[in-house]
């Protein structure tokens, strides 16, 4: 297949993303620091921050790490980067394929026994597909780590959009994209680094919780585990952000730190009259006495 020509210089996530960034970036770009060295992204997700940042070109020149737990979508990310043109080709014959039993048969791949042994591009093509697809584009496992999310009610789902598959693999070109925990990024980050957590966030009530993106919880225990490594990397000078839910547990734990509201619309739920705005927060500590 021919590359197709890109018709713009916008860069934007590849695949749809629980809690992901692109309806804040409005709100969370003018509470970056103007000038930072390396930058980080450890719950790296959609990626929504990362493109934007890109695209305004302000990633020029500095080194850029992009972490995730969760190793089909950090698979989907280094095919994108690295094999953009046959990840497309895969994806036209997904497409062409689409149907309920295509759906739950591709679903159904990470059961069996040799689903690791497929190859890069077959697992990638697999994860975009179903995100693309699925119901509300969620990505979420059972225990075993196997994909549990139903069908969507999509008329013509976008299964294969090759502008944005092919500006992403630009952006991607240097960065370096690791499948593992947020906490390595004790090893990499120095003074001056700006480093975004946008973990799973901490649940809004106790039956409100979705934290199963990765067959790990992410819940109290984790989440001051997260906190000890915000303030390790704030000690070290670097300049940290962090969003997450406007509950009294994360704001009494960053109580130390300065802590912003902004307002989010939640669009994935399952009753429709619970979607709307949402108060979230962003902790921050850019140096400089950014602390309380």
């Amino acid at each position: 297949m021919t590359s197709p020509i890109i018709k713009n210089n916008e860069y934007q996530p590849f695949v749809k993303w629980v809690g992901g960034k692109r309806g804040l970036l409005t709100q969370i770009i003018p509470l970056l620091p103007q000038k930072f060295n390396n930058y980080f992204e450890p719950f790296v997700g959609g990626g929504a921050l990362f493109f934007e940042l890109y695209t305004r070109g302000l990633l020029k020149d500095k080194e850029v790490y992009l972490f995730d737990i969760n190793a089909e979508l950090i698979n989907a990310y280094n095919v994108v980067k690295k094999y953009p043109n046959q990840l497309i080709n895969e994806l036209e014959i997904f497409k062409q394929k689409h149907s309920k039993e295509f759906f739950y048969e591709v679903r159904s791949w990470d059961r069996e026994d040799d689903f690791l042994q497929r190859n890069a591009i077959q697992r990638a093509s697999r994860f975009i597909y179903l995100n693309k697809t699925c119901f509300n584009g969620l990505y979420r496992v059972n225990k075993n780590n196997q994909n549990n999310v139903p069908i969507g009610s999509y008329k013509n789902p976008n299964i294969c959009d090759y502008e944005v598959i092919l500006s992403a693999s630009r952006a991607l070109k240097n960065v370096n994209i690791l499948n593992v925990s947020y906490k390595e990024v004790l090893k990499y980050a120095s003074k001056n680094d700006l480093i975004y957590f946008d973990p799973p966030y901490y649940p809004l009530t106790q039956t409100a919780s979705f934290t199963s993106y990765s067959e790990f919880d992410f819940l109290d225990k984790q989440q001051i585990e997260l906190y000890e490594v915000f303030k390790n990397l704030s000690e070290k000078g670097c300049k940290v952000l962090h969003s997450n839910s406007d509950t009294e547990f994360i704001k009494d734990l960053y109580k130390d730190f300065e802590i912003k509201e902004i307002f989010a619309n939640r669009f994935i739920n399952s009753k429709g009259s619970d979607r709307g705005k949402i108060s979230e927060v962003i902790i921050k500590n850019l140096g400089d006495n950014n602390a309380k």
